[in-house]
């Protein structure tokens, strides 16, 4: 299984419905699942994004479907980043 962490960035379409956003967030959740994706850690942030996940799964492919599910309804855009646990990382140095 791969990491990944999830930039979230409201839309203008997302921000004038914003008491919608905890119920579009369990449906994202539901959604993740669906695609194969376990919807870890959230947090709203402050800063240049306004929110951020935790996923992992088990190919680029299945968060793809994930996140473009998520980005069709229009309400955020997201950033999509893979990462390296910290054991991966340590091997990924210890090989230079």
């Amino acid at each position: 299984m791969a990491e990944y962490i999830l930039l979230i960035d409201w839309t203008e379409q997302g921000v004038r419905k914003i008491k919608e956003s905890p119920k579009r967030l369990d449906a994202a959740r539901k959604l993740a699942k669906s695609c194969g994706v376990k919807f870890g850690d959230f947090y709203m942030t402050i800063g240049k994004h306004d929110m951020l996940a935790h996923l992992t799964a088990p190919d680029d492919a299945a968060v793809a479907k994930f996140v473009l599910s998520v980005a069709r309804a229009g309400n955020v855009r997201t950033t999509t980043l893979k990462a390296f646990t910290e054991a991966e990382y340590r091997k990924v140095i210890g090989s230079l």
